[in-house]
């Protein structure tokens, strides 16, 4: 036989609505979207310190900025320490970041978000170029 419920439903609504918390589509969009944003920022970070170079410098900017963007100003903490240097360790974190990207870019085209969508395109197909 079947358990009887016990608690009630969290999708029954409550008598008050503030008796729990409530998000918008568009606040879970951008939390969704700093997320994944804030990840390919310390997947860059790693890069960054594997191999150093001017568009990788100006990427992970670019990523700051709209991570404090959709965070209501906040910085993003950023990592300093990377592992030892390997050409599949490097190969690997490309693709990881070409991943992360394209998770970003489908959040940001479904929140219509035109600059975050644009960053994370960008960024796709320079994980692309470097991964191939």
């Amino acid at each position: 036989m079947y358990e009887p419920i016990r608690t009630k439903s969290v999708h029954t609504l409550a008598a008050d609505p503030s008796d729990f918390p409530h998000r918008s589509r568009e606040e879970e969009l951008d939390i969704q979207l700093a997320g994944h944003l804030s990840a390919l920022l310390a997947v860059t970070d790693e890069l960054r310190q594997l191999s150093p170079s001017m568009e990788l410098d100006e990427a992970a900017e670019a990523l700051a900025t709209q991570v404090a963007r959709l965070r209501g100003g906040h910085p993003p903490v950023r990592s300093a320490v990377a592992a030892a240097i390997h050409e599949p360790h490097i190969a690997g974190l490309h693709q990881r970041a070409h991943a992360l990207a394209g998770r970003a870019l489908v959040v940001a085209a479904s929140r219509a978000d035109t600059a975050a969508a644009i960053l994370a395109a960008q960024r796709m197909e320079a994980h692309t170029l470097v991964a191939a």
